[in-house]
């Protein structure tokens, strides 16, 4: 397809051209004085959140769940956790969202059950039970000398392996995830059935407008179980990725999902509910297209996370957290592959940079000293307005939050990922296998731990941040709440919070060239600016931004027939970008 050509295949959708807003409970709004998030502090801030200029709200897991994954382990999806409230709470929150002409989408978490849900109550206490297998039940294998093994040498998401042993039944039970997550088994159509009704209608039916897919691809398994090949010769159990994601039946068990289940529903104002899934493990471009096509029906766009992985392993892999260091150019490489994979298709895309598995974007991809957080969240924001996609931010992004400090003892963490992997560096330094593990496991979490995300919202400089009335919050707040909240921004214009309403209303007014847009990477070797050209028909938009803390040139030639549109920067300098300076320039159609 010509740059130039109206993008067709591309057709024009509501959630294409909408931001989303992810909000966590726990962290959010604290409206009883318990140290915990809730549904009512959410509803307290709901003038806020409509003032942001956002479409969608998406609500991280609120059901009921003993939390030893924050939610993402549901005893009953049914039911919310009791101090985030009540099923009628979120209803109220469902309907204050559309009154305030916001949708509203719910966590859908079904590769896995909490252990504490009754169906795997049921499964686990008797082999002959109807429920045995609606999840992953294994007998052992032993070794020469007649020791207990696991059934496969599998390596979970949170270190260790994903098979625990079950006393009473005397088997083992698989999860991806911590123990408490035990896998559901897709193969069984009766648990699908049980998963559609409970998970999915039971939330559509009191108004949501669609679902945030959890795991999505890795509901469907490698079968019969086998070992995966041996790439760590220093441990029993190996990464094994290719035993459970994008499995046989995936493609199969989404489109059964959507055919019976979501094309019967609507949103709360006559449109197609929407689905974004969680794609991780997927690098090649060939892989994603056909969960996204839209001739496929499965999922309306994805999250592929290369871009949240910089500097990261692979998730279940040994070195998720050993840091390695990046440039520039990679980063580039990574927004050109994910924003052109989309051309002459009819699939889409996703625009983001944060979420809460993942450090704050100004610590990692930025500078957040004091002296340029704010500069670097500004142009960070530019960055993601300017893509082609559908926008999705992060609560507390819109305020610049940064990541906890590193001065903090690793026992502020309490993400079960991350104190598992600590864990495990420990063990592993301690012993000698080692040495230097512990020490780069802490750089790594401090850069890009799951926690950074989860730090309560930063309203004002009061105590506890006005995240909770209450004398502790069920996490540390960062220290720096004074400097950065929301209350102090409100009053600033040249806040980030300001800047980000401001360029929210931009991309909606331009958003032919920046949603649907073709991209163009400009300079794609150069180490401290990051350029690219966004085209549709014949407007043409140019971002440029400078990723150092130094004055950078700007690119010649084409930005004398552009008028400048913004700059992260109240004054620009002609011919330069200032230190961690975000602009975007412009032409219109027979301008000139």
């Amino acid at each position: 397809m010509s740059p130039h050509a109206d993008p067709l295949h591309h057709r024009r959708v509501w959630w294409k051209e909408a931001t989303f807003y992810q909000i966590y409970p726990a962290s959010f709004k604290d409206s009883d004085g318990d140290g915990w998030g809730d549904i009512p502090g959410i509803l307290q801030r709901i003038d806020y959140i409509a003032s942001l200029g956002v479409d969608v709200v998406w609500l991280s897991p609120m059901f009921d769940s003993p939390q030893i994954d924050m939610g993402y382990d549901i005893s009953d999806y049914e039911n919310v956790y009791a101090p985030y409230g009540t099923v009628e709470d979120v209803e109220r929150l469902i309907d204050a969202c559309h009154k305030n002409h916001m949708k509203i989408i719910l966590d859908l978490v079904i590769n896995h059950t909490s252990d504490q849900h009754a169906w795997f109550k049921e499964s686990r206490s008797s082999k002959e039970n109807p429920k045995r297998d609606w999840y992953f039940w294994q007998p052992a294998c032993y070794d020469e000398h007649g020791n207990r093994m696991s059934p496969t040498n599998w390596r979970s998401y949170f270190a260790g392996g994903t098979w625990t042993w079950d006393e009473h039944t005397q088997e083992y039970y698989l999860h991806l995830y911590d123990s408490s997550q035990p896998d559901l088994n897709w193969e069984n159509e009766e648990c699908r059935q049980a998963i559609y009704d409970s998970a999915m209608r039971f939330w559509l039916n009191k108004g949501i407008d669609g679902f945030r897919v959890d795991t999505v691809n890795k509901y469907s398994k490698v079968l019969p179980f086998r070992d995966a090949p041996i790439t760590d010769s220093t441990n029993y159990i190996q990464p094994a990725a290719e035993m459970w994601c994008n499995g046989p039946r995936i493609h199969e068990f989404i489109k059964e999902m959507n055919r019976d289940v979501l094309s019967h529903y609507r949103t709360y104002d006559d449109q197609p509910v929407v689905t974004v899934g969680e794609l991780s493990l997927c690098s090649e471009t060939d892989s994603v297209i056909p969960y996204v096509s839209a001739i496929q029906r499965e999922l309306d766009m994805v999250f592929q996370f290369d871009i949240t992985h910089l500097g990261q392993g692979p998730p279940g892999c040994n070195d998720k957290y050993d840091f390695a260091p990046w440039k520039l150019p990679e980063m580039k490489r990574i927004v050109e592959k994910w924003q052109c994979f989309i051309e002459g298709t009819d699939a889409w895309t996703t625009v983001f940079n944060e979420n809460h598995d993942n450090g704050r974007s100004v610590s990692r991809y930025a500078n957040d000293s004091p002296e340029w957080r704010t500069h670097s969240a500004k142009m960070l924001a530019l960055w993601l307005i300017g893509q082609t996609g559908t926008l999705f931010l992060y609560q507390g992004q819109e305020i610049g939050m940064i990541n906890a400090p590193k001065d903090w003892d690793m026992s502020e963490y309490k993400d079960v990922e991350s104190k598992n992997y600590w864990a495990e560096a420990i063990r592993l330094t301690e012993d000698g296998t080692d040495f230097t593990r512990k020490d780069r496991i802490r750089h790594g979490l401090q850069l890009m731990a799951r926690d950074h995300a989860r730090l309560p919202f930063q309203w004002d400089g009061t105590k506890n941040a006005g995240f909770t009335s209450g004398e502790e919050s069920w996490m540390r707040v960062h220290d720096d709440y004074r400097e950065i909240n929301a209350a102090a921004q409100e009053k600033d214009e040249e806040s980030v919070l300001a800047f980000y309403r401001r360029v929210l209303r931009l991309r909606k007014e331009h958003r032919d060239v920046f949603v649907y847009g073709t991209f163009e990477l400009v300079d794609a070797e150069n180490d401290d600016t990051f350029v690219f050209r966004k085209r549709y028909q014949d407007k043409t938009a140019l971002v440029a931004l400078n990723f150092t803390t130094q004055a950078q040139p700007l690119p010649e030639g084409e930005l004398e027939t552009m008028d400048l549109l913004v700059s992260s920067y109240a004054k620009v300098v002609p011919g330069r970008l200032q230190p961690l300076e975000g602009r975007i320039y412009i032409n219109y159609p027979n301008q000139f």
